[in-house]
């Protein structure tokens, strides 16, 4: 799998704080290059996996981590489902999706949490609106006007938004990271993704419905897919928005949503 380039703003204080992230991301299996600067407040990875596990493992050595950069030199994108960015229809639903367009083509990079187990769908969809919630989204992004697919379908079988399914485990979690060769970063910021209640049969069923959204059934969350900053270019340490630093806008979005995943979106979008 495609690796790609992460830079997070760590709240390092020593040298010790720079050993004890180091010696712990070298831990995971799939990281490589990994750059702890305690001058800059950084940590910059080369990895094929999910950016969340990275986060998590970062702030086991009891530091805060916020994700500053995904990608170098590329079109960077994210969607914030739920909470007070994006959209669904339980509180317990939210989630971060990243989008960072590689040579090989788009990473698709997210978690999402609140889900019941087992498989659902994901799709971008035309519109980026959600002031109806997951209903004035439009349509899947579709344009060849093609008849729904799975996310390998050649272009005519499918629509370009079909990104296929996510798999929630036991506790209600998707963790995925995978490639798309169809997708184009530049070509979705602006539209949304959503996340449906049921799987997707990619076009395969025997009725009608499989052949517009792949009897996929009700959208549980969405979000707009806005642009956001690829590697060192967000140099921001103050929030503009209020003046606190991204330390404390992160803890305070910690205890605004109340959830255990609590993402924080730093990045200019």
């Amino acid at each position: 799998m495609s690796s790609a380039k992460v830079e997070f703003a760590v709240d390092m204080t020593c040298q010790k704080c720079v050993n004890n992230v180091r010696e712990s991301l070298s831990e995971l299996k799939g990281v490589n290059n990994i750059d702890v600067s305690l001058e800059r407040g950084t940590v910059v990875v080369e990895t094929n996996l999910p950016f969340s596990l990275i986060q998590e493992k970062i702030e086991k050595t009891g530091k805060k981590a916020v994700l500053k950069g995904y990608g170098e030199n590329s079109y960077s994108a994210v969607s914030m489902l739920g909470g007070d960015s994006g959209y669904s229809v339980s509180d317990d639903i939210k989630g971060v999706i990243r989008f960072v367009q590689t040579a090989e083509g788009c990473i698709i990079d997210g978690t999402v949490d609140g889900l019941v187990p087992g498989l659902h769908g994901i799709h971008v969809h035309e519109c980026g609106d959600i002031s109806k919630g997951c209903e004035s989204v439009g349509e899947h992004y579709n344009p060849y006007n093609s008849i729904h697919g799975g996310p390998e379908d050649d272009v005519s079988k499918k629509h370009i938004g079909d990104l296929g399914n996510i798999e929630a485990d036991n506790s209600g979690r998707a963790l995925f990271r995978r490639i798309n060769k169809f997708l184009n970063v530049s070509d979705i910021i602006g539209r949304s993704l959503v996340i449906t209640e049921k799987p997707d049969d990619f076009g395969k069923g025997n009725d009608g419905q499989s052949k517009i959204d792949g009897n996929s059934g009700k959208r549980l969350a969405c979000g707009i897919i806005a642009r956001s900053s690829g590697l060192f270019q967000n140099t921001k340490k103050i929030c503009a928005c209020d003046g606190l630093t991204i330390w404390d806008e992160r803890d305070r979005a910690y205890t605004n949503r109340k959830d255990l995943t609590k993402y924080t979106e730093t990045t200019s979008l």
